[in-house]
């Protein structure tokens, strides 16, 4: 099963780090970094509003809690966001080319 996890950095470096570093490790066969993304949230009983960067990751079922880990030790946030979604579905060489490049071994 192929996922989509989505999380927030709050700067390029965090951004890029964690990027790097789930393709590198074989954890996800790509990330995309989006820019310019507004996020208002409530923290600690305040309302805020910041700039972040969305991550959009590609990865296997197989990978999720290694991926969900690396997020957490990478993460300057004390509470990153890390959600899953299910790819229904997909172009068929492209959802291949995702398991191939995360491929456990």
């Amino acid at each position: 099963m192929i996922l989509l996890i989505l999380t927030t950095c709050p700067n390029q470096e965090s951004a890029e780090h964690i990027s790097h570093t789930l393709v590198s490790e074989g954890l996800a066969a790509c990330v995309n970094r989006i820019t310019g993304v507004q996020s208002t949230y409530r923290w600690h009983g305040k309302v805020q509003t910041d700039s972040e960067i969305l991550l959009l990751i590609k990865t296997t079922q197989g990978h999720y809690a290694e991926v969900q880990a690396r997020i957490v030790a990478l993460h300057p946030y004390e509470l990153p966001e890390v959600i899953a979604v299910e790819a229904a579905a997909g172009l068929d060489r492209y959802l291949a080319w995702i398991e191939n490049e995360t491929r456990l071994d």
